[in-house]
């Protein structure tokens, strides 16, 4: 997983390699890319931002998605992250509630 999140950063161009930094745990892999901080489980994001809602982003499009709703932890190129964090990174959310 960890190296699937380093490669796809990579080729999307999200970052150059001096921009990926990837911290490997026991049981999530966290990366950050251009400020924002990926993750590879909701509980991980949470720990993260603990006052922060944990929203699943299409890395791909820059949409992300609320738990409950179709997409979410479900979009073939993607990671957790904190809801400000996708903010300000220009990211934003579902405009159609899937």
């Amino acid at each position: 997983m960890r190296k699937l999140i380093l490669v796809l950063a990579l080729l999307l161009g999200f970052a150059p390699l001096s921009a990926v930094v990837a911290t490997a745990h026991t049981n999530y892999v966290q990366v950050a890319v251009q400020g924002l901080q990926l993750f590879s489980t909701p509980q991980a994001a949470q720990r993260h931002c603990p006052s922060d809602t944990v929203v699943w982003l299409n890395i791909r499009s820059g949409i992300y998605h609320y738990a409950g709703q179709r997409w979410y932890g479900n979009t073939e190129y993607g990671a957790y992250v904190c809801e400000k964090e996708a903010l300000a990174a220009g990211d934003r959310a579902t405009r159609n509630g899937q």
